[in-house]
């Protein structure tokens, strides 16, 4: 979390105890500020970027600034909790298993896994050479989608981001798995991805469709092996 993520994540806690992630709260720049321990000039900026990446709605008038927490918001702070109780409440399991649908993906995995900066790095710290493409997967039970959600507390395997003449790669966590207790390979989160928290992706040495002889809408169970 970079430091305009620890503001951000600051402000939204400071407007939930003043209850705006129940109702729509009126709160002063003024009083905002002085909870922060900042200027109000600093505190009105906090908020016009809270608004624009879209964590709060906001309505200025002459009393104060009408602001309630959107969902988005509310799923932050709650990442936050989760992410604080399980350091504060719980040793890392050994393992954690997740179930989900397979379905053929957009292509993407194919292209990035044979990229040669990132496939040197596999190869080094997982300890294989990534079968072009993933294995995605649907979370489709609130366990699942909790459980990886949860994950992203979990140590990881950090492949290291790069870039070229082009563009930006950007880093991606890759966690050890055993897939249908039968495969090893890694659950990779890349940072950006046009999938949703309930997708999960897998890589292995193998083709793994080919290997366990699955097509799409077939379940897969996933073992997450916790690093030290």
């Amino acid at each position: 979390m970079n430091m305009q993520e620890w503001r951000d994540t600051c402000t939204l806690l400071k407007l939930a105890e003043m209850g705006a992630h129940r109702r729509t709260a009126k709160i002063s720049t003024e009083y905002l500020a002085e909870k922060l321990g900042t200027s109000q000039q600093t505190a009105s900026r906090y908020l016009i970027n809270l608004e624009r990446k879209g964590l709060i709605k906001r309505t200025i008038t002459p009393e104060g600034c009408l602001i309630k927490m959107t969902e988005k918001g509310i799923k932050e702070l709650k990442k936050l909790y989760s992410n604080l109780r399980f350091l504060m409440e719980a040793a890392y399991p050994p393992s954690i298993t997740l179930e989900g649908v397979l379905f053929t993906g957009l292509g993407e995995g194919a292209y990035y896994t044979s990229i040669d900066q990132y496939r040197k790095q596999f190869i080094e710290k997982l300890g294989f050479d990534p079968y072009p493409g993933t294995l995605n997967l649907k979370l489709t039970t609130d366990y699942d989608i909790k459980a990886r959600a949860e994950l992203e507390a979990y140590p990881a395997i950090e492949i290291e981001g790069f870039k070229d003449e082009n563009r930006t790669y950007g880093p991606v966590k890759c966690y050890p798995v055993i897939i249908e207790n039968k495969v090893k390979g890694a659950l990779v989160s890349a940072l950006r991805s046009h999938y949703d928290s309930s997708v999960i992706e897998v890589i292995s040495p193998i083709f793994l469709r080919k290997h366990l002889n699955l097509k799409d809408g077939h379940k897969v169970k996933v073992e997450v092996l916790t690093l030290p």
